[in-house]
């Protein structure tokens, strides 16, 4: 069948775009996500154009691969930019691409960032999607008058901070500050003042601010968490994988994780402040005392499947 054309008779071509919600299973909850399948050929301005039409956080691009080190590619674009590594996107991309009959049980994704293993554990609708990253670096904590700022920027008070952590910039090319607060409480009452935490994020060197609790006394989670990254234009970040793989790295370092062997595993929950509620399952791989890796993963829940006719 030939391609269909425009009325001035240009060919168009047919892309596949897929609307998912990553960590979780209930529709219109977790992180939403556009996934892009057939993105071989699309300039960088198309991928962006689209991302700014749907008008999620990210939008996955799905490419093949162009050597031998990996199994398939990706792309990731905010409505602005395009993104090294983005986790929830990968859970959504892998997620579309675990439903087909051929697919692979692993792949190897290569993106901006570099190379991650991708595992798709269990089956039918109650699969998950497993990442593993390297360790990510541990980078400086704050100095006073860093700390006071940011505080300041988010309305919140040095008492409700929990001592044990020391507000840390965490991450290589996705970095963030990780500011662990005393409960789930100050969760709630956070008022992120956005233009003035873009502005601090230029001055500290960190992309984001993920503030969490330790709820050791919950049955199924271990932590809860909002995430802020105006600087990347973005107010809240409904569930953020990758920043739960930085908190696996910190909370290791802090000695707060109770290890089984060689591994040690959370739940993280966020997303509730948004009516978006989703979970993280984090676990760590350890080599002695040092940390060798961290995986994330999550299940995926499909909203819709449609087409974009695009010329040429």
């Amino acid at each position: 069948m030939d391609a269909p054309r425009t009325a001035d008779g240009n060919m168009t071509r047919k892309i596949q775009v897929h609307q998912v919600d990553a960590f979780t299973r209930e529709p219109f909850t977790g992180n939403p996500t556009g996934v892009v399948l057939n993105a071989e050929g699309l300039a960088e301005s198309h991928m962006l154009a689209i991302a700014r039409e749907l008008n999620n956080a990210e939008t996955a691009f799905i490419l093949a691969p162009d050597g031998g080190d990996h199994t398939v590619r990706a792309r990731f674009f905010t409505p602005r930019s395009e993104a090294g590594f983005v986790g929830h996107a990968t859970i959504a991309a892998q997620y579309v691409l675990s439903r087909r009959h051929d697919a692979p049980r692993r792949q190897r994704q290569k993106s901006k960032a570099g190379i991650v293993d991708v595992e798709v554990r269990g089956s039918g609708a109650e699969r998950r999607i497993a990442i593993r990253r390297s360790p990510p670096p541990l980078g400086r904590e704050l100095n006073d008058r860093e700390r006071l700022a940011v505080l300041d920027a988010l309305a919140l008070d040095s008492a409700s901070l929990d001592a044990r952590l020391p507000l840390r910039i965490v991450g290589a090319s996705g970095t963030r500050l990780l500011i662990g607060v005393r409960g789930p409480e100050p969760l709630k009452h956070l008022k992120p003042d956005l233009q003035r935490l873009t502005t601090l994020s230029a001055q500290i060197g960190a992309a984001g601010y993920f503030v969490f609790a330790l709820t050791p006394h919950s049955a199924d989670h271990l932590t809860e968490s909002r995430m802020f990254c105006p600087a990347l234009g973005i107010a809240e970040d409904p569930v953020s994988g990758n920043a739960h793989g930085l908190l696996g790295a910190f909370l290791a370092h802090a000695g707060l994780l109770t290890r089984e062997g060689e591994r040690a595993s959370f739940t993280g929950v966020q997303g509730h402040s948004l009516h978006r509620p989703g979970r993280v399952e984090v676990e760590l791989e350890f080599s002695g005392t040092e940390l060798a890796g961290v995986w994330i993963s999550g299940q995926a829940v499909s909203i819709f499947e449609t087409e974009i006719l695009l010329d040429g």
